[in-house]
């Protein structure tokens, strides 16, 4: 089982970047400068391969790091707009999985878990957030001796101690000499030769042809993301024609030098290049090239029809063309083999030359205002279909594309389309609450509940859902104010679905506040048994699984295996795995109530799969934690204190252990106690330690195996 999905945006870099050439001097360099400094920036012009060195350097010094080398992409972050070092820090956040469940500074919640770990944080793509990286790297620096940071840009950061390295072209043979495929003075043509193999095989066999692929080359300046793409133009052109199209493209710009913009020649070179893949694309494929440049992180096949289609771009043509922009290296297709999604991205290069040609073409405004559109309408579609057996997909989908979902919000706040922000932040209250982008979710919600304060539907959903967020937080008070103006607005409407969201809020907040006989009164005034309603389904739920929870808190636990019975069977009713977990895991804290551990563990590893599965990190913790406490109840002291480590992992990254609950709290440490006066202190310690070092994947394996 893997708790951390391959296709989370960002994460932990990956072992091996695959198709990368040479660059042996410049691997040494990086990987020196980072042993002697703490901050290292690589600079260069764009296409040069900073990335690519950068990932395989960080790949080649996972050794040192043993909590990990972790990548935070920065180009989807807009490039207009204030960003400061609070903003960037959610991001990175983000990408080291960090579902901190409360409401303190991402900052300071980023450089509090960084504090003790050996680690190395990789930020891409920082030349438009150059100042704002600076200092997030500094403060970050300053928290965490562990810490290295490799950050990639075209200028310096301006960070303190930098140590700044420029990442030079590949180099290319001098005119006239042969080509002995050993030196690294060919890393240019073995690129080249290496990108042109699918489309020109025989070429690397073809010494004829060498002195031609070294000129290629060198008129490209050496320009990695220059050279692939004029590889991939052998798909329809002979080497030879190539040669000539490139020369007279650079004849025009030798006649005129300021046809392509100023700026250093390298980086003219590249743009030249990126502007004659332009020219040589088809008609449509330019316009689809353009449009999606809106995208941030990544879209599908479905998502490029809907925003790109219109006028003379038909949406039944848009996988065709989505083939060519692949084949062009325009585009790069990614194929996740865990869940069979296919999803394109497009290198940082080439989406701001889309993204200026979209603006030449004035359709910047209307297609950015379509993507915001096409995420309301997914986020619209995921709330009405998250109670149900799309449930499990629909919380992979809100993952993968949250980096759009937060550039929709991000437009409609900038444009002060008040409504759109509301409806969307509304809509996605399951991502915020269960998917563990609650501080996102408040992020925005926040500043939307601030600026448009006009009542009506949009508006009260989005306070449920801010709600809901604030709780996941442990937030108490925001909670019970939010609560307070959700229950007028539900009591105005006399809807019985938004009295039963109503209930759900007030009586978490009564839970959190310690105070479970007067949140059993405010769940026991609702319906949610009968109400079948389709609006705040998921309300309805979450009330039945915390109406167990308070049987629990008040030693009720027959009455509480007979709650999580009913929701057990109302959630496979309608094909729903998140509360059918929590169902599981109340009704193993019933059981262990009642005397019976084996059971309760039988209840407490279901729980605790059901959780994994939809990456529910506080619902994995809980679980974890009560499978523990049943271990330990059967006697098994080292297996327990393993247990306990395993979730203390995941604890860490939610900022606040066991949800600051007493009863959780409570329950946690007669755990501990029990097993250590079972094992000792020495045994428990070296058990403990083992399931804190060890990956949630592989802990939370051993989790749940039986043995």
């Amino acid at each position: 089982m893997e708790f951390y999905r391959a296709d989370w945006p960002a994460g932990e870099v990956p072992e091996e970047t695959t198709g990368f050439v040479g660059r042996r001097a410049e691997l040494i360099r990086a990987g020196c400068a980072l042993r002697e400094a703490r901050m290292v920036t690589l600079t260069g012009a764009g296409g040069v391969g900073k990335t690519r060195l950068a990932l395989r350097t960080a790949a080649g010094l996972r050794a040192d790091f043993p909590d990990g080398v972790w990548l935070v992409e920065l180009s989807p972050v807009p490039r207009t707009g204030r960003h400061g070092a609070e903003e960037l820090a959610l991001i990175v956040m983000e990408a080291l999985r960090l579902a901190d469940q409360t409401t303190r500074p991402a900052i300071e919640v980023v450089a509090e878990w960084l504090a003790d770990k050996r680690l190395l944080l990789l930020l891409d793509c920082c030349e438009h957030l150059t100042a704002p990286c600076a200092d997030l790297a500094g403060s970050l620096l300053t928290a965490a001796p562990g810490l290295r940071v490799l950050a990639t840009s075209r200028q310096p950061l301006g960070a303190r101690d930098e140590r700044v390295l420029t990442v030079p072209p590949l180099p290319v043979p001098g005119p006239g000499r042969p080509r002995s495929g050993t030196e690294q003075g060919e890393d240019a043509v073995a690129l080249f030769l290496q990108r042109a193999a699918g489309t020109a095989p025989g070429l690397a066999a073809d010494t004829a042809a060498q002195g031609t692929v070294t000129e290629i080359c060198a008129r490209l300046e050496g320009i990695p993301l220059a050279i692939e793409l004029a590889a991939a133009r052998l798909l329809d052109l002979p080497l030879d024609q190539l040669r000539a199209h490139l020369q007279a493209r650079f004849d025009v710009l030798a006649a005129d030098p300021g046809a392509h913009g100023h700026g250093e020649p390298r980086h003219q070179a590249l743009r030249t290049t990126i502007g004659w893949s332009h020219e040589l694309c088809a008609p449509r494929e330019r316009l689809l090239w353009a449009r999606l440049s809106v995208f941030a992180g990544g879209f599908d096949q479905p998502a490029a029809q809907a925003v790109c289609a219109g006028g003379p771009l038909a949406a039944a043509d848009v996988p065709r063309l989505l083939d060519g922009l692949v084949a062009k290296s325009l585009l790069q297709r990614r194929a996740y083999v865990a869940t069979g999604a296919v999803r394109y991205a497009m290198l940082d290069t080439v989406r701001e030359f889309g993204a200026d040609w979209l603006a030449e073409l004035g359709e910047a405004g209307v297609t950015a205002r379509r993507h915001r559109d096409h995420f309301l309408h997914l986020a619209r579609r995921a709330d009405a279909e998250w109670v149900g057996p799309h449930q499990v997909a629909w919380c992979r989908r809100a993952i993968v594309d949250h980096a759009n979902f937060r550039t929709a919000l991000d437009f409609c706040l900038t444009e002060n389309e008040g409504q759109a922000a509301l409806e969307l932040g509304g809509a996605l209250w399951f991502s915020w609450f269960a998917c563990g982008y609650a501080r996102a979710g408040r992020h925005h919600l926040d500043q939307a509940l601030a600026r448009w304060t006009e009542p009506g539907p949009a508006r009260r959903k989005a306070v449920w859902a801010c709600g809901v967020a604030a709780v996941s937080q442990g937030d108490a008070d925001t909670a019970t104010r939010l609560g307070r103006e959700f229950r007028l607005h539900a009591e105005a409407a006399d809807s019985p679905a938004m009295l039963t969201a109503a209930a759900y809020l007030d009586g978490i907040s009564l839970l959190l506040c310690e105070k479970p006989a007067e949140a059993a009164a405010v769940f026991d005034a609702v319906s949610y048994t009968q109400d079948r309603s389709s609006a705040y389904a998921g309300a309805r739920l979450m009330v039945w699984a915390t109406r167990g929870f308070a049987h629990v808190a008040l030693g009720e636990f027959a009455d509480a295996a007979a709650v999580a019975d009913a929701l057990h069977r109302e959630c496979d009713r309608l094909g729903e795995r998140w509360a059918r977990a929590w169902a599981d895991y109340i009704h193993g804290l019933a059981e262990r109530g009642l005397g019976r551990p084996e059971m309760a563990a039988v209840y407490a590893r279901a729980a605790l799969e059901g959780k994994a599965l939809l990456h529910d990190s506080l619902g994995t913790a809980t679980a974890t934690d009560l499978l523990a406490s049943v271990t330990a109840d059967s006697g098994r002291g080292e297996r327990a204190a393993r247990l306990l480590g395993t979730a203390q992992k995941i604890w860490d990254t939610l900022g606040r252990p066991q949800m600051g609950m007493p009863q959780l709290i409570a329950a946690r440490t007669a755990c501990e106690r029990q097993a250590r006066q079972t094992v000792g202190d020495a045994a428990y310690e070296a058990a403990y330690r083992t399931g804190l070092k060890t990956g949630i994947d592989d802990g939370l394996a051993h989790a749940l195996r039986r043995t």
